[in-house]
């Protein structure tokens, strides 16, 4: 397990690069993201440990970032006074572009895996906005009516994009439907919702629903075109298919102390989750798919109940919040790294702490 002290600034996020095996950024704020600056940490994994090739300092709190898809060494970030900078690690402390639309903290950016000429950002002004590196003002403005944590464009379609919320619902955009009074919106799923018999009379009795509680982040699968997952304050990770958003969820995962703050699908198994949590811990666990169905003949779950997820380990080295989690895209499929407020950074692998 390797570590790095981000000193003075509490971990908010962290993204491997998808261009080098050994390259890594941290989003962070001082003082817990209250009031302060925040630093971007472009780190390196070298023999010698985890070094800093370069850092920029903003005049408020970074809470998200992603690297961008077409330049290697560019690297977005979310910020507390509502802007998204872009900055480019071979150049010198100020960043290459700066776009402040949003009118209060930006909680996360998501790079396009598809179309990599644009991103998407969130905020907890109610927005989801589209956005171009080539042009100063956003592309498409996707209102929410509320507090919106994460959003994400689909790895499997340049044109779907989600986003959870305070009020417990995954919403789905489609840019390629007109835009009209529905501004894009295709799917609302309710999060904590009991789902719905789909046939009539059939035996057992379905799950209740649970109150509603704030969603704070989620994670499109990377090998099932319609399976994302999504956790937040009710401290249960669960899965949902987007092919039947009626059904409820697919998979429910239980087992954290305090409310889930961040979820990534593993890049290389279909079937594993890491999170990261309020409860200081990370945890991998198997939404028990079986991994060799991928794609388009991916089978749905079907039943009155979701399968329960099984938790396959815990990480419990950090000493406060837990606030980012990602998988290394190179390599074996074990390594991660995670983020908290404990100011550390550690790099790790899943598999040693797997049962």
């Amino acid at each position: 397990m390797l570590r790095f002290r981000t000193e003075g600034y509490n971990g908010c996020a962290v993204k491997y690069s998808p261009f080098f095996d050994n390259q890594l950024a941290v989003a962070s704020a001082a003082n817990f993201g209250l009031v302060g600056n925040g630093r971007l940490f472009i780190l390196e994994l070298t023999p010698n440990g985890i070094v800093p090739v370069k850092w920029f300092t903003t005049q408020d709190s970074l809470y998200d970032l992603a690297w961008s898809e077409i330049h290697e060494s560019q690297v977005l970030a979310g910020s507390g006074d509502g802007s998204v900078k872009l900055f480019d690690s071979n150049l010198n402390d100020f960043p290459v572009q700066n776009w402040k639309e949003h009118n209060r903290e930006v909680f996360s950016v998501n790079w396009n895996l598809v179309a990599k000429d644009r991103f998407c950002s969130s905020s907890w002004d109610g927005t989801v906005r589209v956005w171009s590196p080539e042009r100063p003002h956003s592309l498409i403005t996707l209102p929410t009516h509320s507090c919106t944590y994460s959003a994400a464009f689909s790895p499997h379609s340049p044109d779907i994009l989600s986003c959870v919320t305070s009020d417990s619902y995954v919403r789905l955009f489609d840019l390629r439907t007109p835009a009209s009074a529905s501004n894009h919106l295709v799917m609302q799923i309710p999060i904590h919702a009991a789902p719905v018999p789909t046939v009539p009379g059939t035996p057992g009795v379905p799950p209740a629903a649970s109150p509603p509680s704030e969603c704070l982040t989620h994670d499109w699968n990377k090998y099932r075109p319609s399976i994302l997952a999504t956790a937040g304050v009710d401290r249960t990770i669960r899965t949902f298919d987007i092919r039947a958003p009626q059904q409820g969820p697919q998979a429910v995962m239980v087992g954290h102390d305090y409310a889930i703050r961040k979820l990534s699908w593993s890049p290389h198994l279909s079937n594993i989750l890491l999170s990261g949590g309020y409860d200081m811990t990370c945890r991998a666990w198997s939404d028990q798919s079986p991994s060799g169905v991928v794609g388009d003949t991916d089978m749905m779950h079907a039943g009155p109940a979701p399968v329960m997820g099984a938790e396959l380990g815990r990480m419990n080295q950090h000493s406060e919040f837990v606030t980012g989690v990602d998988w290394c895209l190179f390599g074996s499929e074990g390594w991660c790294a995670s983020v908290g407020w404990d100011e550390n950074l550690f790099v790790w692998d899943v598999r040693a702490v797997m049962g």
